[in-house]
C-alpha cells in the first residue's frame, strides 16, 4: 500500500501544530506502508515564501516531494477577505477569493495529485482550511482521507467546506469535540471516521536538575510552551498571572518557551527562554509543577498530551471546548473561566502536592491508554484496511456554477459558527465503586468526572446549550473507561463542572466550631461566577 501525506509545510525543523502532526504520522506509518509526503516549498506560514527547493528529498527516512507556491500571502489583502466572509453576507466566489488569499496557492501540487492518482492507494490531507486540502480532496475524493485539525473559528462556518467534509472517504479527528463540531456544521455523520489524535516523541529520560542548572532556575514554576500570541490566550495569561503574583507573594513563577508574537511583560516572576531544543523542552516540562494552556482555539493540544505523558497536571482555558474536554476525560487537569477561577485553580495545584500528583498520574494513564504510538498507529492502519476493499459511498458535490457563485446568499461565517453547540463532548458519568485516590483540595469547581479513575463530585455548569440539573456525585472506578463520548447536542447533559472536595488531612480541614455551609463543608473564600469580559479575539490569520 502506498500512502501520500499532503500538508501545507513539511520539514524536520518545522514545528507548527498540524505540520508536526503530519510529520509524526508520516514517520510512524512508514512502518506499515510506503509513504511519500506531498507539500510546498514554503517554510513559514506568514508569507508562504518559497524557501525550500522543489523536487524530491528525504527527511528522517521519509520521501518528501515539494512544489512551488505561486504567490506569497499579502496580510492586508487576506485581512480584507477575512473581514468580508467572516462578518458579512457574501457570495461563494468571495470564499474562493479568501482561500486564494490565505494560501499556500500551489496549482502544480494539485496537478500532480490529479495526474498521479493511480500511483497512490490513499491521500491523507492535513488541515481542512488550506488550498491544498480543498482542491486536493476534490481532485481525488474517493481516495481522500482528511485530518481536519479544525478549531472553533470562522473558517468552519464557510459554506465551501461542507461538501469537503461530506465527500471524503474518511476523517481522522483529533478530539471528540472536533468531531461533534464538524458533524454539527456539515451533517457528515455517515462518513467513516475515528477519533485518533496523535502521539508524541517522549524521551525515555528527562533531567529537571540539568534544566534548572542550565537556565539558572531554582523556584517552583508553571510552564507555557508554544507560540506566544494573543490568539493563544497569552495576553490574558500575562494579565492573570501578574494579578495572581500580586495577591500571592509566595506563589510560583512562570516560564515561557516559544517565539513571541506579542510583547512579554517585564516581571520578576516571568522568565522567557525563547525557542529551545526538544531535550531542553522536555527537561523544562519535567521540572515544572504544571503546564498552563491558555489557548481559546485548539483541535488537539499536543503539548498538553506531552505534559500528561510526563506525569504533570494541566491548567487549561475552559473557554476552549477541546481543552476542557481533555481535562475532563483524563481527570488530569483543571480548567478556568475568568480570573477568579484561574487564581483558585492555580493555587489549588500550587499549594496541594497530593492534588498535583494525582492529576499528573491520571494524565499519564490517559496518555498511555489513548495516545501511545501503538494505539495511534493501530487506528490509522485499521481505517486504511477497512477502506481498501470498499468503494466510496459518497459523491463529491459539484462547485457552484458561474451565476451561483455570484449570488450574495452566503451567511457571515462567524454567525454560522456562533450557532453551533458548545461544550465538551462527554458521556454521563457512570456510578461505580469508590477508589482510595485522594480528593483535590481548595475551593475550586473545575475538575470534572468524564472518563476518570478517581472519585469526584459533580455540579453542572451554565452553558449556552442548556441549563442542567446536578447529578448525584459519582464514584468512578479504576476500570477501563466507558465507551466513546456522545456528540454534543443542545439538550445534552454533558459538560458538567466539578467542585473537588478536600482530601482527609488536606490543608483546609474544618476545625471544631468552624462554621459550615449547607452541605457541611467548611466555608472557603467568597467565590463569584464572572463571565469573561468580551469574546476571545477572532483569528484573522491561519493559526
Amino acid at each position: 500500500m502506498k500512502i501520500a501525506i499532503v500538508v501545507q509545510r513539511y520539514g524536520a525543523d518545522i514545528n507548527g501544530g498540524a505540520e508536526l502532526h503530519a510529520r509524526y504520522i508520516a514517520e510512524h506509518l512508514v512502518r506499515h506502508a510506503q509513504v511519500e509526503v506531498l507539500t510546498t516549498c514554503a517554510s513559514d506560514y506568514i508569507t508562504w515564501k518559497n524557501v525550500l527547493p522543489a523536487g524530491v528529498q528525504t527527511v528522517n527516512g521519509v520521501s518528501v516531494r515539494r512544489f512551488p507556491v505561486v504567490r506569497e500571502r499579502d496580510p492586508k489583502e487576506f485581512g480584507q477577505h477575512s473581514e468580508r466572509v467572516f462578518t458579512q453576507p457574501h457570495a461563494f466566489r468571495d470564499e474562493l477569493a479568501w482561500l486564494e488569499a490565505e494560501g499556500p496557492t500551489s496549482p502544480e501540487l494539485i496537478s500532480y495529485i490529479r495526474g498521479n492518482e493511480s500511483a497512490y492507494d490513499f491521500f491523507i490531507f492535513f488541515s481542512f482550511r488550506y488550498y491544498h486540502s480543498f482542491y486536493g480532496v476534490r481532485a481525488v475524493p474517493h481516495k481522500a482521507i482528511l485530518v481536519p485539525t479544525a478549531e472553533r473559528d470562522g473558517a468552519l462556518g464557510l459554506s465551501m467546506f461542507g461538501p469537503i467534509f461530506r465527500g471524503v472517504r474518511a476523517l481522522m479527528y483529533n478530539s471528540f469535540e472536533e468531531r461533534a463540531l464538524i458533524q454539527a456544521a456539515s451533517g457528515n455523520r455517515d462518513v467513516p471516521s475515528v477519533v485518533v489524535g496523535v502521539g508524541s516523541e517522549i524521551p525515555e529520560q528527562t533531567s529537571p536538575a540539568r534544566f534548572r542548572q542550565k537556565f539558572g532556575i531554582r523556584d517552583r514554576f508553571a510552564i507555557y510552551v508554544g507560540r506566544i500570541d494573543e490568539n493563544k490566550g497569552c495576553a490574558e495569561l500575562f494579565d492573570y498571572f501578574q494579578r495572581y503574583s500580586r495577591m500571592l507573594a509566595e506563589g510560583m513563577h512562570l516560564v515561557l518557551i516559544g517565539n513571541p508574537i506579542i510583547p512579554i511583560p517585564t516581571h520578576q516572576k516571568i522568565k522567557h527562554l525563547g525557542f529551545v531544543n526538544d531535550q531542553d523542552k522536555f527537561d523544562a516540562m519535567a521540572a515544572a509543577e504544571l503546564l498552563i494552556m491558555p489557548s481559546y482555539f485548539e483541535s488537539l493540544s499536543m503539548v498538553a498530551l506531552e505534559a500528561w505523558a510526563l506525569g504533570k497536571p494541566v491548567l487549561a482555558n475552559g473557554r476552549c471546548d477541546v481543552l476542557r474536554g481533555q481535562c475532563i476525560r483524563s481527570n488530569g487537569g483543571l480548567y478556568y473561566d475568568g480570573f477568579e477561577e484561574f487564581i483558585e485553580t492555580l493555587r489549588a495545584i500550587d499549594m496541594n502536592r497530593t492534588l498535583a500528583t494525582t492529576l499528573g498520574r491520571n494524565g499519564r494513564d490517559y496518555f498511555r491508554r489513548h495516545y501511545a504510538w501503538p494505539v495511534v498507529e493501530r487506528k490509522y492502519v485499521e481505517m486504511l484496511e477497512k477502506l481498501a476493499p470498499q468503494s466510496s459511498a459518497h459523491a463529491m458535490e459539484e462547485l457552484p456554477g458561474w451565476f451561483a457563485r455570484r449570488r450574495n446568499d452566503r451567511p457571515a461565517a462567524d454567525e454560522v459558527v456562533a450557532q453551533l453547540p458548545t461544550g465538551p463532548a462527554l458521556q454521563t458519568p457512570v456510578v461505580a465503586t469508590e477508589t482510595t485516590a485522594p480528593r483535590p483540595t481548595a475551593p475550586v469547581r473545575k475538575h470534572e468526572a468524564g472518563i476518570a479513575n478517581q472519585a469526584v463530585s459533580v455540579r453542572p455548569p451554565v452553558t449556552t446549550a442548556s441549563l442542567e440539573r446536578p447529578l448525584p456525585a459519582p464514584r468512578v472506578s479504576t476500570s477501563n473507561p466507558p465507551g466513546e463520548p456522545a456528540p454534543i447536542s443542545d439538550t445534552s447533559t454533558n459538560g458538567r463542572q466539578v467542585r473537588p472536595d478536600r482530601p482527609p488531612g488536606g490543608p483546609r480541614q474544618q476545625r471544631p466550631g468552624q462554621p459550615s455551609d449547607r452541605r457541611g463543608a467548611p466555608r472557603g473564600p467568597q467565590r463569584q461566577r464572572r463571565r469573561p469580559n468580551g469574546r476571545p479575539p477572532r483569528r484573522s490569520g491561519s493559526r
